[in-house]
């Protein structure tokens, strides 16, 4: 059983990944990509600790992706509003 949800959880990362590769044209999407590998990194980290003691791990890593996705909506945030548009391609650092 647990070999079975080990497998999905990785086809949940390889598709994040590929859907990341594959949508890299709005900001909104390559965030919620992220979100999707992170929360599958998460599930993963998750089963690996669940024999053990070492819980509190999770709980750090969760607080963590809580806080890259506050930054990346913020910084979302800003660009709409700066620039009215959140198309990386169009993106450069020398806007800036």
């Amino acid at each position: 059983m647990l070999m079975y949800v080990m497998l999905s959880v990785m086809f949940i990362l390889f598709s994040g990944t590929v859907s990341f590769m594959l949508n890299y044209s709005h900001l909104l999407n390559s965030l919620l990509s992220l979100e999707f590998v992170s929360s599958s990194v998460f599930f993963l980290i998750v089963i690996k600790f669940s024999g053990f003691s070492e819980e509190i791990f999770s709980l750090y890593f969760l607080v963590m992706l809580v806080c890259e996705s506050v930054l990346g909506l913020s910084l979302l945030i800003t660009s709409v509003y700066s620039y009215s548009f959140d198309y990386m391609k169009s993106m450069s650092s020398v806007m800036c």
